[in-house]
């Protein structure tokens, strides 16, 4: 595999390192400093920007945030997210970077985009709804702070993680839609624990990642089905 960091273009260097920035701060002006809050947000940030253009990279990263923020939410008690992350996001980005090296785009280290069909749509939304309905029962008898958010928090990371395998670019918009969700979630959190405002800073920086991993991976399909036709 290529060194991953020869193929971000200046404007994702400006990002990356913004957002590096933006989390790093955040930290160092907190009462309470968490180091290993400090390293999961780092870790994601570079996750985002590699997974922003289709690199396999990004979903070795992304394995790792997953386990990192698996037990920061264990520590808050917030069990929905850390089975959804150490059970879930964690595994299917296994199965992810399995699948991006399995079809690259023309022998590269970019994966090849794919437009999803309606059965498959409507089977994602289907396991989803059955996901997160069995998950609630789980989380309500387990204690989960913040249990309606967290819940809700379990739908959209199923949404992203699925469309992330299906190599669909709305796997970006599905991961925007759970960014919200998770700003909302820790500034609850805040409100009793100031340590908890880096991770508030954490995902609304991921929330401007995804964006921009939306924009990029249309860019790329239309590239590359451009290319398809040559």
């Amino acid at each position: 595999m290529q060194n991953p960091f020869k193929i971000l273009t200046k404007f994702e260097w400006t990002l990356w390192a913004l957002s590096a920035l933006t989390v790093t701060l955040s930290f160092l002006l907190s009462p309470e400093r968490d180091l290993l809050a400090l390293a999961a947000s780092l870790v994601g940030v570079s996750a985002l920007i590699f997974v922003a253009r289709g690199h396999l990279f990004g979903q070795v990263l992304i394995i790792v945030f997953a386990l990192f923020y698996g037990m920061i939410s264990l520590y808050f008690k917030f069990y929905g997210e850390m089975i959804t992350y150490l059970g879930m996001s964690a595994p299917v980005a296994v199965g992810a970077l399995i699948t991006w090296a399995k079809h690259p785009y023309k022998k590269s280290a970019e994966v090849e985009v794919r437009r999803i069909t309606k059965k498959e749509f409507l089977c994602v939304c289907l396991l989803a709804l059955g996901v997160t309905v069995i998950f609630h029962f789980i989380l309500r008898a387990l204690g989960t702070a913040k249990l309606a958010v967290s819940t809700i928090s379990i739908a959209t990371s199923f949404f992203a993680a699925f469309l992330t395998v299906l190599r669909s670019p709305y796997y970006a918009l599905a991961y925007a839609a759970n960014d919200v969700v998770l700003v909302t979630l820790w500034l609850l959190a805040a409100i009793g624990d100031p340590s908890s405002i880096p991770m508030v800073v954490c995902f609304g920086t991921f929330l401007v990642n995804d964006i921009y991993a939306f924009i990029s991976w249309c860019r790329m399909r239309r590239r590359q089905e451009a290319g398809a036709e040559d």
